[in-house]
């Protein structure tokens, strides 16, 4: 059974666009320059890195979150652990130097393995994880003042039963979770090398074949034993995938972590689904409706106008349908029913002629998305005699004043005229249409240009003359959902089959939770529908057998379509259904840019957008967000390479 299923009550087809809403920049933003700098550059290895790496580190979040206090940490460009600690009252930083990570030496004669960035996770407000990106994860014990302790330092020894050609790699942390107060259990990932890795014969010009990727649990005993060497991490679990998941999250309720990537991440012994790949003899040209492959040329491709166009108000639906203008009134039958409707027309054509071209719709009984009241609604019919058409108008009273529909009918068939329709007709056009269907007759007829017919595109006004279609479909991640128990179990119940990948296709997700909201807000996400933003939430379960439950709480309208306009940016966060913010990296000429758009009811037409600096100039690149409530205030924190921006008061 599909998990993310869209509420219809909560789209808005009659959503007009955003409003800018300008703030005091002064009034809710704070500039900290660093004296302990980042730096992104990170490169070591001869060999090319993908375009997974590439793109995992581009978007890496070099800020960690303490979701249990008003703490962060970061490692700075000198493999300096630095812990940032905001004052409740006046939300400046302080930074002090935690822990200083030993360099590994590395000689130029040796090939080396692509480093990753360092990472840091707090398992909770005094124990700190850190991955310095070389191999190596370091268990830190924070206090209130100076620097941290050390407790131990691990590496990640891969068994042979992995098929991994290196015995150790660098890896990234995720997270970090204490599930019974008894262990720690951290989640790593770490580009595979395969054993039987072809060598590349031509380095310079080789092209990085695909690679995969390993995601490992592993865990800690508490109380951490102390020891002065490395020590091996135990593995309690292991996936492979296709990517580095761009969400984690543990799930108490049902003590299980939660990945989101663009493959399901599945055991080593399950093999994923093999792509299709069509024979020769099976690539060969579909015909279009109409097209003929075989015989000579035919007439040009002229977009038909819809059966019917319509319009709503908050308690009516206007129907408008198009009618030869000689068709006499005794001929046309229509009938009202609480939810369904009945429109026939006696002697009208079922294919189209050259005299009319428009096949007549015929309904029998055809259920409405939503009940009406038949003793109030009406239908006329405008005959225009001096033109080719009339317009038969149906008048519907809705049963639930205020509701928006977001089609006529409640499901769409496999013939024209049950095909869903938007809404795309404005009360003042009804006279357009028999002109519109005129210059559609014209057009099969002599083949002239047959675009403006005045009949809607189906597109908000919003994006009226400016949607790219290409561009649209890009917009966001295309992502799975795979559940784990936090012990490598997979009971069936969170994830459609025993290794946790549900029966969903991808997910086109636009946005995923700010940093640190953990335990703040419920795991949430938003994802593509259309040219909207809808806000999936995950509900509390009742315990490890209990099938994740998502529900559509919000929609942010034309989320996708304002977002496909921004090309420099970074992250895209939500916090619920109150704002998404998308920050620009900072890094090109006049960006640094954080776009924040409100949420709105289903039943507002325009949402507010605010923009602000956070990035750029002196600050330099934007490399890592995050999120904390103090005072029941939402304070977001910006880390670029030489300042922390403090942004407040924004919701």
């Amino acid at each position: 059974m599909p998990m993310f299923n869209p509420d219809r009550s909560l789209l808005n087809p009659r959503f007009e666009g955003y409003k800018f809403s300008p703030l005091e920049y002064d009034e809710v933003s704070a500039h900290h320059p660093l004296r302990y700098e980042l730096s992104q550059t990170n490169v070591s290895g001869r060999a090319p890195l993908s375009f997974q790496e590439v793109q995992s580190r581009v978007l890496h979040n070099h800020l960690a979150i303490c979701s249990q206090s008003r703490r962060a940490a970061y490692v700075d460009a000198e493999l300096r652990v630095i812990g940032v600690d905001l004052d409740e009252t006046t939300l400046n930083p302080t930074f002090r130097v935690l822990y200083e990570l030993p360099r590994p030496i590395q000689s130029s004669a040796v090939e080396s393995l692509q480093r990753e960035y360092p990472s840091a996770a707090f398992a909770d407000a005094t124990s700190l994880f850190v991955a310095d990106g070389y191999g190596a994860l370091y268990a830190l014990r924070v206090g209130d003042t100076g620097s941290a302790e050390l407790l131990a330092f691990y590496e990640l020894s891969i068994p042979p039963a992995y098929e991994s050609a290196q015995p150790s790699v660098p890896f990234r942390l995720h997270q970090a979770i204490s599930p019974d107060g008894q262990r720690i259990v951290a989640v790593l990932s770490s580009k595979h090398y395969p054993t039987n890795a072809p060598e590349p014969s031509q380095p310079k010009s080789h092209k990085p074949p695909p690679v995969k990727f390993d995601i490992w649990g592993v865990q800690v005993a508490l109380p951490v034993v102390t020891s002065a060497g490395a020590q091996q991490l135990e593995i309690v679990w292991h996936r492979r995938g296709d990517d580095v998941p761009i969400y984690t999250s543990y799930d108490a309720s049902r003590q299980a972590f939660l990945f989101v990537g663009s493959s399901s991440y599945l055991p080593i012994n399950i093999a994923p689904a093999p792509s299709y790949e069509p024979s020769p003899d099976e690539i060969a040209p579909i015909p279009r409706k109409g097209e003929n492959l075989d015989g000579a040329p035919s007439a040009p491709d002229v977009p038909k106008p819809p059966p019917y166009s319509w319009t709503q108000t908050s308690d009516s639906v206007t129907l408008a349908i198009p009618l030869p203008s000689n068709t006499p009134t005794r001929h046309i039958k229509v009938a009202f029913s609480p939810r369904t409707l009945t429109v026939l027309v006696e002697g009208a054509p079922t294919s189209p002629t050259a005299e009319v071209p428009v096949v007549v719709p015929r309904y029998t009984l055809k259920t409405l998305w939503d009940g009406i009241q038949p003793s109030t609604s009406l239908w006329t019919f405008d005959r225009a005699a001096e033109r080719a058409y009339g317009v038969l108008t149906l008048h519907l009273d809705k049963a639930h004043e205020g509701t928006r529909w977001p089609q006529v009918f409640a499901s769409g068939g496999g013939k024209d005229e049950d095909e869903e329709v938007p809404e795309t007709l404005d009360p003042s056009e009804l006279y357009n249409i028999r002109e519109a269907l005129e210059k559609y007759t014209a057009a099969l007829r002599d083949g002239s240009d047959a675009s403006g017919l005045g009949l809607g595109s189906g597109v908000p006004s919003l994006g009226q003359g400016e949607r790219d279609d290409d561009v649209d479909l890009s917009v966001g991640k295309s992502a799975c959902a795979t559940w784990v128990g936090v012990g490598g179990e997979q009971p069936a119940s969170l994830g459609g089959d025993a290794h946790g990948h549900g029966d969903d296709g991808p997910l086109q997700v636009l946005s995923t939770p700010f940093p640190g909201s953990t335990g703040t807000f419920k795991p949430s996400l938003v994802t593509k529908n259309g040219l909207d933003g809808v806000v999936f939430t995950l509900q509390e379960g009742s315990g490890p057998e209990d099938a994740p439950r998502w529900e559509h709480t919000a929609t942010y309208s034309a989320l996708a379509f304002v977002l496909a306009s921004k090309r420099d940016t970074r992250f895209v966060h939500h916090v619920t259904w109150k704002a998404v913010f998308a920050f620009e990296s900072g890094t090109q000429d006049l960006g640094g840019n954080v776009y924040i758009y409100r949420g709105a009811s289903a039943k507002e037409n325009w949402a507010k957008q605010t923009v602000l600096k956070v990035g750029g100039g002196t600050a330099g690149a934007l490399l890592g967000v995050g999120l904390m409530k103090i005072q029941a205030k939402v304070v977001v924190l910006c880390l670029c390479e030489g300042e922390l921006i403090v942004l407040h008061d924004l919701l």
